[in-house]
């Protein structure tokens, strides 16, 4: 027998086969159903191919090379396993038989009986295919052949990301997908599949003799999206059939088409691109209603973009418009109250300045809404600056602010104005806190139809206005905190806060635009302002006098409460009545947080009537947290509010989760109105999630009613069911 050739020679060209078998075969394995994972992605061919093998033989009389005994080869990360290999230098034909196993580095693995490369390696036929891919899924075919380096079918194939029982696992996975064939074709990057089904613990359950799908690794492809089934008041049975259309790199649209039993057909869109300063959506829709107030040809526009000009500017918009609140929810667009439409420029200084001016157009939805006094903001501008903190420790900062509001009825306004601020902390000798505040404020405007709507000022206060304002505050706190040995540390701490400044009056003759809605809490007990905004000033002198405690234990729980008020040395008319400042002293306000263990937190936060204590504001809520349950309740009582609401509103909440099982998890909430006396919404849901499935069903009851009708808005009911394959996508049953 002749001697075989140098072994050089042998190497390189089993090398070179190798290579091929591992670039070529890995890419032919087709790709599974969405989010599957891939085994297409290709490695470096100018990677050098490094290989092992126990034995080498060169045939020369048969121009073959044969590898054999735990053969190994590996190019970058990718890795080649097999008991044999063998190489036709004629034919071309590379073989590897026994325990075929690729690698993928990501640690995807396919194994195989036997693998073929013929045609100059751009040809493949494998043998019993398994797979372990990402996401715990699993394929399985009982061969595969790649034709003309682009095409690759694989024969009887079936995939599941489940795991097989462990008492039985000749028993069939929760779910899997099957299929007589399945296709990769790598140029038109799209997945094919004949006769297929997805069978539930082995029945099948949905077939379809042909669908296709972009390959996992392909770039966006356009398609039809999966559809949404269900039932709904107004709209009768129905079905939503979306298309994804890929324009281009960087843009696509969706296309809807909602199909009912009681209404002509609904046609929506949303548009995506993205620019490289900035992006742009915009979505809308056109169809009919029968059977509302809102009866007729309708439609909605919502649209928003954001552009970035330079390092420190922005600019964006937003176009929302919609023929009525009934459209949306009936076509299950949503149901806001009010729709704003917007244009605005801002820029940034680091965290130091900032600076924005836009416009705004409000567009009413609600019956109730007067139209014409619906304001329209042209323009609205605001900038600010803090300078560096200086050699003191203080920080003064300035801004300035202006708006113009048109209506069509009622009051008309245009106000520029500025403030200046300055704050200095400072520790006492005694380890006492105190701070110094100013605020200095300059308004000025034009106002026409101050009488009207809605801010019903002095009759003939309208015309050119200004006016001026400082205030001032010195606020100190004393915390006098002491150990409580094994108990933690307690904590004891008054504060008081002198504030003084010009009397304002009550301030009828100017407009009030950004300050109606007045609120008087905790939260701004200390605020030198206690408006919201600049139109109306607090002034005055007055003290501000409250007493914090708390408890701090040593397991990171704590107790803390705060009670005080407010005492104002003559009575401002400013201040509605109601809002619990219009007298001399103030109504109580205070909180309380309970959480001594991490499973049990109560918060509360009221105000009390200054002389009888009679609730104003009641806001509570209680979370337990017990293992595998949890359970949150909450109450809310508030007065009427000035300038806003006339009706008291009273309510209570409670909700809560329970991990039935290491997979079922059930929840309920509800919301019940006591003023109303009825159930204002509720829900409820239970989930099942494994390794492999998602199972979700949901109901939302929401009786927001009509004012003028009685009548509960339409989609306020939600019944929603959805199962989830993972890797494979979403099936869902909707009603409303």
């Amino acid at each position: 027998m002749p001697a075989p050739p140098p072994r050089t020679r042998p190497r390189l060209l089993l090398g070179t086969a190798l290579a091929s078998l591992c670039l070529l075969v890995l890419p032919a394995i087709p790709a599974a159903p969405q989010g599957m994972g891939s085994f297409g992605r290709s490695a470096n061919s100018n990677e050098p191919v490094t290989f092992t093998a126990e034995e080498v033989e060169y045939d020369q009389a048969a121009n073959t090379v044969t590898a054999r005994g735990r053969v190994e080869a590996w190019q970058g990360d990718r890795v080649l396993r097999a008991d044999e290999f063998t190489y036709n230098r004629e034919t071309g034909v590379a073989v590897a038989t026994g325990n075929v196993a690729l690698i993928e580095p990501d640690g995807q693995t396919l194994f195989a009986d036997r693998a073929e490369l013929t045609g100059g390696m751009r040809d493949a036929a494998i043998e019993g295919i398994r797979g372990l891919l990402a996401s715990n899924a699993r394929l399985a075919a009982a061969g595969a052949r790649r034709t003309g380096g682009t095409v690759t079918d694989l024969a009887r194939v079936v995939y599941s990301s489940c795991d097989l029982c462990a008492e039985d696992p000749t028993r069939p996975p929760l779910w899997q997908l099957r299929a007589r064939v399945a296709t990769l074709d790598s140029v038109d990057q799209r997945v094919r599949y004949r006769d297929a089904a997805v069978q539930f613990a082995g029945w099948p359950v949905l077939y379809t003799p042909y669908f296709s799908h972009a390959s996992p690794d392909a770039p966006r492809a356009s398609g039809f999206l999966s559809p949404t089934l269900g039932t709904t008041r107004l709209l009768g049975a129905f079905a939503e059939i979306p298309y994804y259309w890929a324009i281009d790199d960087h843009s696509d649209a969706t296309i809807t088409a909602t199909l009912s039993e009681k209404q002509v057909p609904n046609l929506g869109g949303a548009y995506r691109r993205r620019f490289n300063n900035g992006d742009l959506t915009v979505e809308g829709s056109i169809g009919a209603l029968d059977g509302t107030e809102a009866d007729g040809t309708g439609g909605h526009l919502f649209s928003r973009g954001r552009f970035s000009l330079d390092e420190n500017w922005r600019a964006g918009f937003g176009l929302n418009r919609a023929s009525s609140r009934e459209y949306l929810r009936a076509w299950r667009f949503g149901g806001p109250r009010v729709l704003t439409t917007s244009a605005y420029l801002e820029g940034f200084w680091g965290a130091e300045g900032y600076a924005r001016i836009d416009s705004m157009i409000y567009q009413g939805l609600d019956s109730q809404t007067t139209t014409s006094q619906v304001p329209m903001v042209l323009p609205r501008g605001y900038a600010d600056y803090v300078f560096p903190t200086d050699n003191l420790g203080g920080n003064f900062s300035v801004d300035a602010s202006a708006y113009s509001i048109f209506r069509t009825t009622g009051t008309d306004t245009r106000r520029i104005g500025s403030r200046l601020s300055y704050e200095l902390p400072f520790t006492g000798e005694a380890g006492d806190l105190w701070t110094f505040r100013t605020h200095a404020d300059v308004l000025g405007g034009w106002v026409d139809g101050l009488a009207l709507a809605p801010t019903y000022g002095d009759a003939g206060s309208d015309g050119f206005y200004g006016r001026g304002h400082v205030r001032s505050a010195v606020d100190w706190r004393m915390p006098f905190l002491r150990s409580a040995g094994d108990w933690g540390s307690q904590l004891i701490e008054p504060r008081v806060q002198v504030v003084t400044g010009p009397s304002t009056g009550s301030q009828t003759s100017f407009p009030n635009e950004d300050s109606l809605d007045l609120e008087f809490t905790d939260a701004n007990l200390f605020a030198l302002n206690r408006f919201p905004g600049r139109d109306r000033l607090e002034g005055g002198t007055r003290v501000d006098a409250a007493l914090r405690g708390a408890w701090f234990f040593p397991n990171g729980g704590q107790l803390e409460a705060l009670g005080g008020r407010s005492f104002r040395a003559a009575t401002d008319a400013t201040f509605p009545q109601g809002s619990g400042l219009e007298n001399r002293s103030s109504d109580w306000v205070g909180r309380v947080r309970l959480a001594p263990v991490p499973w049990l937190e109560l918060v509360g936060r009221s105000r009390l009537d200054r002389e009888t204590t009679e609730p104003r504001l009641w806001d509570g809520s209680a979370t337990i947290l017990a293992g595998p349950a949890s359970l949150t309740g909450g109450y809310l009582l508030t007065n009427p509010a000035p300038n806003i609401t006339t009706r008291k509103r009273e309510e209570v909440s409670i909700g809560g989760t329970l991990r039935v099982t290491e997979n079922w998890r059930i929840g309920a909430f509800g919301r019940y109105d006591i003023g109303l006396d009825r159930a204002v919404s509720g829900s409820a849901s239970a989930i099942y999630e494994d390794e492999c499935l998602i199972f979700e069903t949901r109901f939302v009851r929401n009786r927001a009613q009509d004012p003028n009708t009685g009548r509960d808005y339409a989609g306020g009911t939600l019944l929603l069911f959805r199962i989830s394959l993972k890797t494979v996508g979403d099936f869902g049953f909707r009603a409303l």
